[in-house]
């Protein structure tokens, strides 16, 4: 396995660890009505969407090696 399939391998890891992590700070959000688990939330998404930004620049940008 190259170094740049590897990377984007662990892109997408991070990218589902990301996804998990909001849909559980999404349900505790429902159960118990604290604002943390909704800041958790919004910002592990966003996370995750920097990250499939970051991953198809990468693969954009490495296309050719």
């Amino acid at each position: 396995m190259s170094l740049r399939a590897f990377h984007l391998l662990f892109i997408a890891l991070s990218i589902a660890l990301t996804a998990f992590f909001t849909a559980w700070a999404a349900g505790m959000y429902r159960a118990s009505s604290e604002t943390g688990y909704a800041i958790a939330a919004v910002a592990s998404l966003a996370a995750g969407a920097a990250l499939a930004i970051y991953a198809a620049a990468f693969q954009r940008k490495t296309r050719n090696l």
